[in-house]
């Protein structure tokens, strides 16, 4: 076999790394792939050109002499072989000359020498008639397909015309070369299928490999395929060519499936192809499907194939990438056993496989050996190297061998560069980073991706504050200069807190675009909000030069602000904003509400909302519906919340499962029970999961309508689904007191303890209320016995209960300790209390004691209500002061009450 010369990178490829003008190199599959691609000849009716090195070429020639029935003479099979030889097509027009002859050898008794011009064809003028032979006419068109394909296709088109294409399989395959240069697939199967029909020709491997021929110079994957599969289904059996060319297609796309399609096909068949084996072992290799590889690696052996020299390299290759050096080992012996010298390419591969296993004592010692096989290190040997000693973190080692690659005239590669900078961060001075940059710009790298790689390699070393003291000279400028490494130079600063690195950079930078510099301070600004460094936010804010208010970086500036708690500051601007020219849209105006509903303001947040609302063109998403909802219903504004609950259903808003917590939650007492209802369960039919409040709130919703069957359901679903909580019984025993059904409250309390609750404060209020006002004042006493027992502290709710209940019994004595009692506690009086105190000393008849407590109240700082002075009117005509009910009337209407 002819020695293969083979050029070929080890180096591994990062696509993560910094690009160059020209192509970075690739892994050593890539590589080794570009080396020895399946070349194809241009045989007859298949357009191959093949270099007689290639070992393709052999099989094609060995199949062709016994497969190949030719229309050409023996002439004709020599010019094309002489194409293989390395002789250059003639060009498809002369711009020298206008006429050209094409001399056609048809034997001693008929030369004919048939003229064509550049321009249109004329059939008559070159003696085309009717009566001229196939022969001659399939030599005519092969000169024609040479030159011009619509001149092809027209006097292809007259043949069909004039009956010379029955049979014809040559004048078909010409027609098909210009059908596939032209991508015209659709005429190209409508013409197999003429072939095979009205024009009675034998469709063989021959026809089919012209297309899939053209599919493999234009790269057409699909197309590929299909006509393989068109072609098994015609009963058409593939050649060795076949599956070469589309064994090739598939590597260069790195199409694993249609690979192993093809790949069975081909061993069905009983065909063997070396370079198939070849390229579904690269294809494997490449993916890191190494168990397919070695699969692959067996059927070479069990179909016994006769290995050629890439095949030997694609194996120590496939051994290598996955780290099984020992194998690795045993290919080379067993390739030098069978009579092939290894060369770099081979130790290469040993080389790089030995620096992924980070096995550098056996790499130092194969690149120490190589002059005794009488080899040199090349390119690649160098880069191997480098990129070996680069995983193992040693620097002296990779630093050496950079220096020995551009000491012989090599150009290290961008896996190199990218290795050196790495290993530069963390072992070495800034001045071996800087002299790295300089071979970076000398190998023509983008600054901006050389810039990208030394940020990224100085980040992961924890050593970004150095980057200022290597980015100097002309490579600082270029940044200056810069728009996109500016930006990338400054959000590197800010990410990693160096601000007064990145406002310096921004002061004195070059260019001028005031669109891209607003741009990149608000970029720069919601970097350090997302990153929690709020303070430098507003350090950068402060420096920016130009304060021309702008929506997106003031509306920033205000969450900001809003965050640090300096409302004062974010108001500031939000006056500033409203004063300007400029709109605000939605977002502004949810920034904010939510400022204004932190500081606690929620009458400015309504404010706000009002004018949003003047502008018709704002439509509230559905967060800032769920802030609307929620600043309402504390404000208590029913009808606000009415309104905006009919229009959030006008919007045409999405409904998550917070939006329906919230509007159930909200709206309670807002909207009718009936709607409440329907929203709980068009909730639950939608799969939304309430919450545990909008469970509680859906209790006392039905619990105060004395709706308790529906109550029941939704405290079984809400512990069904493990949602019930403390607040869960007391709003459903609270409900059950209230429509004094002291029977099912008493059930609902032993069911509340049976799941594991204790009885709370607030149960225990509702047992007194219920036991006093229905005038069971012996379980009133065990419940406060209980509540001692249990060490349950009373609230004002608790002791204004007691008050209101001995006050209405007239126990005035009673009522007397338990406000001593409850001034002992701490707790005080409440304006509860004041009210219920002066209706008891009312129905005492304590008349001045009741106007002695308006007194007290206000010397507490306790302002009386309505109820206050409708008790005490109530109390002075219950004994007959008539004259001071009236006076207090009048005082009352004065107070606006």
């Amino acid at each position: 076999m002819a020695s293969l010369k083979f050029s070929v990178s080890v180096d591994t490829y990062d696509s993560n790394k910094f690009h160059f003008s020209a192509n970075p190199s690739f892994p050593i599959i890539n590589s080794f792939a570009r080396v020895m691609p399946i070349n194809l000849s241009r045989l007859d009716a298949e357009s191959w050109d093949i270099p007689d090195s290639n070992p393709v070429a052999e099989n094609i020639k060995t199949s062709w002499s016994k497969d190949s029935g030719g229309l050409e003479s023996s002439n004709y099979r020599n010019d094309i072989w002489r194409r293989f030889q390395g002789v250059k097509r003639v060009n498809r027009k002369d711009p020298n000359s206008k006429l050209r002859s094409a001399r056609i050898d048809n034997g001693p008794e008929e030369k004919i020498y048939v003229k064509h011009f550049d321009g249109e064809l004329d059939m008559n003028e070159y003696g085309m008639v009717s009566e001229l032979s196939v022969e001659r006419c399939n030599a005519i068109l092969k000169d024609l397909e040479r030159s011009s394909d619509s001149k092809t296709m027209r006097f292809f088109e007259w043949m069909r015309e004039n009956g010379k294409l029955k049979g014809n399989v040559g004048a078909y395959n010409l027609a098909l070369r210009v059908l596939g240069r032209r991508g015209d697939w659709d005429a190209a199967e409508t013409m197999i299928q003429e072939m095979s029909g009205d024009s009675n020709c034998q469709v063989d491997f021959r026809v089919y490999n012209t297309l899939i021929y053209a599919c493999y110079k234009q790269g057409h994957v699909e197309l590929g395929t299909k006509w393989l599969r068109l072609m098994l289904e015609n009963g058409v059996q593939p050649n060795v060519a076949t599956f070469g060319m589309l064994m090739s297609l598939y590597q260069k796309g790195w199409n694993v499936e249609e690979a192993e399609f093809a790949f069975s096909q081909m061993r069905s068949f009983g065909i063997t192809c070396q370079s198939a084996y070849s390229a579904m072992i690269t294809i494997y290799t490449r993916m890191s499907l190494y168990d397919k590889a070695e699969e692959v690696i067996d059927f070479i052996q069990e179909d016994k194939v006769t290995l050629n020299s890439e095949n030997w390299l694609v194996l120590l290759n496939a051994y290598s990438q996955q780290g099984k050096l020992q194998e690795a080992e045993r290919v080379l012996l067993s390739m030098q056993n069978s009579g092939f010298s290894p060369n770099i390419v081979a130790y290469n591969m040993l080389i790089t496989g030995y620096g992924k296993s980070s096995n550098m004592d056996a790499a130092q010692s194969i690149f120490r050996n190589l002059q005794s096989v009488g080899l040199e290190p090349d390119e690649s040997t160098y880069r191997s190297m480098i990129e070996g000693w680069g995983r193992a973190e040693n620097y002296k080692e990779a630093e050496w061998y950079y220096h020995e690659l551009k000491g012989l005239g090599f150009k290290p590669n961008s896996s190199n560069l990218y290795t050196m900078i790495h290993l530069q961060a963390k072992y070495a001075d800034e001045e071996d980073a800087a002299r790295t940059l300089d071979d970076m710009k000398k190998m023509g790298c983008q600054y901006s991706s050389v810039l990208g790689t030394l940020l990224q390699a100085y980040e992961r070393a924890g050593r970004i504050d150095r980057v200022p003291l290597i980015l100097k000279g002309s490579f600082y400028e270029h940044v200056l200069v810069n728009q996109t490494s500016c930006s990338i130079l400054v959000m590197a600063y800010v990410k990693h807190c160096l601000v007064d690195d990145a406002i310096k950079v921004l002061q004195e930078k070059h260019w001028k675009d005031i669109i891209f510099e607003d741009n990149l301070y608000h970029l720069v600004i919601c970097s350090c909000k997302e990153l929690g460094h709020l303070e430098n936010a507003v350090k950068i804010y402060n420096q920016m030069p130009n304060k021309k208010p702008n929506l997106h970086i003031m509306c920033t500036m205000i969450d900001i602000y809003s965050t640090l708690g300096r409302f004062s500051e974010a108001e500031n601007l939000y006056l500033e904003l409203k004063s300007s020219e400029i709109s605000l849209d939605m977002i502004a105006f949810s920034i904010v509400v939510r400022m204004y509903v932190k500081s606690g303001s929620l009458k400015d947040a309504c404010s706000v909302l009002e004018t949003m609302d003047e502008q018709n063109n704002i439509v509230p998403d559905i967060y800032l519906f769920r802030d609307m909802l929620r600043i309402y219903q504390q404000c208590g504004m029913l009808d606000k919340l009415r309104d905006l609950y009919y229009r959030i259903l006008k919007s045409g808003v999405t409904w998550d499962a917070e939006m329906y917590n919230c509007v159930i939650n909200c709206c309670s007492r807002a909207l009718p029970v009936d709607e409440l209802s329907r929203l709980f369960d068009e909730m639950l039919s939608r799969g939304f999961s309430p919450n545990t409040i909008t469970f509680n709130v859906m209790l006392d919703v039905y619990g105060k309508s004395r709706l308790f069957t529906k109550a029941r359901k939704v405290l079984w679903l809400a512990r069904k689904r493990g949602l019930v909580d403390a607040i869960s019984y007391n709003t459903i025993i609270a409900a059950y007191g209230q429509s004094k059904d002291i029977k099912k409250m008493l059930s609902t309390v032993r069911e509340m303890q049976f799941n594991g609750f204790s009885v709370s404060l607030e149960v225990y209020n509702c047992l007194l209320d219920s036991y006093g006002k229905e005038g069971q004042l012996e379980s009133f006493r065990n419940v406060l016995r209980r509540m001692k027992e249990s060490s349950c502290a009373s609230d004002h709710y608790t002791y204004n209960i007691m008050i209101n209940i001995y006050g209405e019994q007239g126990w005035i004595e009673e009522v007397a300790n338990v406000l001593t009692e409850l001034k002992e506690s701490g707790l005080g009086p409440d304006l509860c209390s004041y009210n219920t105190l002066i209706k008891a000393y009312g129905i005492a008849g304590m008349v001045e004691d009741a106007v002695v407590l308006v007194k007290e109240m206000r010397e507490n700082g306790i302002q009386p209500d309505r109820i206050t002075y409708t008790n005490l009117i109530n109390a002075l005509r219950k004994n007959d002061e008539f004259l001071e009910a009236v006076k207090w009337s009048l005082w009352m209407k004065q107070m606006g009450l």
